[in-house]
């Protein structure tokens, strides 16, 4: 490793650990434990935890930051009106493409926090204050934050045990005020696995507090950004720079959700609508392969001809098959089309489907 990767609050922890550790997004970080289908599969049947300490944590105030910020993201923030609530949108530039997608939370009277991706800090950061009037302030919180998720269908049970009887845990989507122990917590009911669990933004100086309080739970595995990279694909969640990026817009992206058609004055929003409109030519799908594991990349063909490339690939431990992602014409983005992707130096059957591919979690059940 060189001395330029960064290292969060927990680095010594994952040391301790043994865990092994690779450069992502600047910086160094553990990729697994005891092994990445290990680790999926607790996340699945019990609870893991993973460092996201890197991440990246934005706060804005003043009288005029919803407005601000209305202009700036996609997704209607009028929706989470209520103190509390937390909203998924991207933030796209003049072209309809996507710097970055975000959670906001509405944190207090005139705030609100922003979680994004630690590869685009800076460029969001450099984005979001270049749109914002004089009298909203902006403060880059990152270096002071931590961020440890705690997935899966046994994570409330062990957050409920650390924060007390009288706490009442957020509903989904939404962010409240706690205390693990003695140390005081946001828990934001989000993720990024499908399972249920909660988010815990803390201060950096209290991560190795938390983090070995949440490993004195049995039921509790440390987890890697393997297993977070898989868990997140079987339910077809997007990683920027893989799934999108500024070269593509959210109807290309399946991400027509989160930009609402009433809404209007947000950057990008006259270019989206003219996709919207005319329709994208490509389309990002989800592809089950009968044989091999996809990765990033890969050739997708159609009667031998290539028309596009894996965006996202792995092994799917729940399946036990390959899946992937990747953005194909429209005319082959129908359920049911018959694709083929080129794995190391064979072609093997890819079937088009609607993600996600796991349709059966913790998180599902509490929807249904």
């Amino acid at each position: 490793m060189t001395d330029e990767l960064l290292r969060t609050p927990l680095y010594n922890e994952h040391l301790a650990m043994n865990a092994r550790l690779v450069p992502f997004a600047g910086w160094e970080m553990p990729v697994q434990y005891a092994g990445v289908i290990e680790e999926h599969k607790a996340v699945r049947s019990a609870a893991g935890i993973f460092d996201v300490c890197h991440m990246t944590e934005f706060r804005f105030f003043g009288f005029e930051v919803l407005e601000a910020l209305q202009r700036i993201v996609t997704n209607d923030l009028v929706k989470i009106a209520e103190l509390g609530s937390a909203l998924y949108t991207v933030m796209c530039d003049e072209d309809g493409g996507i710097i970055d997608d975000l959670i906001v939370y509405h944190t207090g009277d005139l705030e609100y926090l922003i979680i994004a991706n630690a590869a685009n800090h800076q460029t969001d950061w450099d984005w979001i204050t270049a749109h914002l009037p004089a009298d909203v302030e902006a403060v880059d919180e990152s270096d002071r934050t931590g961020l440890i998720a705690v997935q899966g269908p046994m994570a409330l049970h062990v957050i409920s045990a650390l924060a007390g009887s009288t706490f009442e845990l957020p509903g989904r989507f939404h962010i409240a005020e706690a205390r693990l122990g003695e140390i005081p917590v946001l828990l934001a009911r989000t993720g990024y696995t499908g399972e249920d669990g909660v988010e815990i933004v803390c201060h950096a100086g209290n991560a190795v507090a938390i983090w070995r309080l949440l490993l004195s739970f049995a039921e509790v595995t440390p987890c890697g950004l393997g297993a977070r990279d898989t868990l997140r694909l079987e339910m077809g969640y997007l990683l920027y720079g893989s799934d999108m990026d500024r070269g593509v817009d959210p109807m290309s992206a399946g991400l027509g959700w989160v930009v609402p058609k009433a809404k209007e004055g947000f950057i990008g929003a006259e270019a989206i609508a003219r996709i919207r409109q005319s329709g994208p030519a490509h389309k990002l799908v989800g592809l089950e392969v009968s044989e091999g594991v996809p990765r990033h990349g890969y050739a997708v063909l159609h009667d031998g001809t290539e028309v596009g490339k894996v965006a996202s690939g792995t092994y799917s431990p729940t399946l036990g098959h390959g899946i992937a992602t990747a953005y194909v014409p429209v005319e082959l983005a129908a359920q049911g089309t018959e694709l083929t992707i080129a794995v190391r130096r064979k072609e093997v059957a890819a079937t088009v489907v609607r993600p996600p591919f796991v349709k059966h979690t913790s998180l599902s059940a509490l929807s249904s």
